[in-house]
């Protein structure tokens, strides 16, 4: 599927079925939407297909591990304790959970960051994003329940129904601090 903006260039067609875009579609596109508004740009373009992605990734990765060590009580020292075995056993997998996670995670994103644009809000990303921060978690979330429902493992899917509240109190915290992470990387305020 092509990228919504008024302009297709070569680029856009990456993955499509050659019968599907040809130079010629490419060129009627262009022809047919000149003049029309280009909706914002999508947040994967600018972000996980940019030449930034890599400070992108470890802009999350520094997010990740600022959570993790803001935890406190029981609660905190459980995350705490579970974060460092994971990274004793892998180290990258963070890193690498981070670069599997985000290209989906931009996309569930991507309705707030359009109405944030169109709505030409000048409190900010973070403040609009703390405004939301419920709705934002929910669809972050989405993509671990999606993913935890495909699971044959019912031990897997048995877990993540039991720290599914806890993880849905932490993602709400971080979502602020997220939306201030994609405003540096935007160029959003």
């Amino acid at each position: 599927m092509l990228p919504r903006r008024a302009w297709v260039s070569p680029e856009d067609t990456i993955g499509c079925r050659p019968a599907m875009v040809t130079q010629r579609s490419i060129e009627h596109a262009n022809k047919h939407t000149k003049g029309i508004d280009s909706v914002p740009e999508d947040l994967r373009t600018q972000l996980v297909d940019s030449p930034q992605y890599p400070e992108f990734v470890s802009d999350c990765r520094q997010l990740v591990d600022d959570e993790v060590a803001s935890k406190s009580g029981a609660t905190g020292l459980t995350v705490k304790s579970a974060y460092k075995m994971v990274q004793k056993l892998k180290p990258n997998m963070i890193d690498e959970a981070v670069k599997d996670l985000l290209p989906e995670l931009t996309s569930r994103l991507q309705p707030f960051y359009a109405d944030y644009k169109s709505a030409g809000n000048g409190a900010g990303l973070s403040s609009y994003f703390e405004s939301r921060q419920d709705e934002i978690s929910e669809a972050l979330l989405g993509l671990t329940d999606d993913r935890a429902e495909r699971s044959n493992r019912g031990t897997i899917k048995k877990a993540y129904g039991m720290l599914r509240p806890q993880g849905k109190k932490h993602v709400t915290v971080a979502v602020p601090k997220l939306g201030e992470l994609i405003a540096k990387h935007t160029g959003t305020n």
